[in-house]
């Protein structure tokens, strides 16, 4: 299966994320937008994640430790570990799930 990103519509999954997403049987994958001063309230999931930022500034919370992430920065996300994010500037995000985050779909 091939696909183009261009073609896939944007969800708004919580207030000011806005991601184009993509599954596979085994992973996800979010392609976000997010706006300056968006929130992602803190929680935890069963999966691993990978977040990318591809732009912007973006302040994240893991396991109670906040640091600012800059384009270029990845950070590793365990399962069921906490954490929280907030785009200081209008941000480009890149979140790989696995197993795939069945209630994006």
């Amino acid at each position: 299966m091939t696909m183009n990103l261009s073609n896939i519509p944007s969800k708004e999954i919580i207030p000011g994320y806005h991601g184009k997403l993509v599954h596979s049987e085994h992973m996800s994958i979010a392609f976000w937008e997010v706006n300056k001063d968006a929130e992602v309230p803190e929680h935890s999931h069963v999966n691993e994640q990978i977040m990318h930022v591809m732009e912007g500034n973006f302040e994240f919370t893991l396991d109670g430790k906040t640091k600012v992430y800059h384009p270029g920065d990845i950070v590793i996300i365990e399962p069921h570990k906490k954490h929280s994010g907030k785009a200081l500037t209008p941000c480009k995000l890149m979140d790989v799930f696995s197993p795939t985050r069945e209630e994006y779909r």
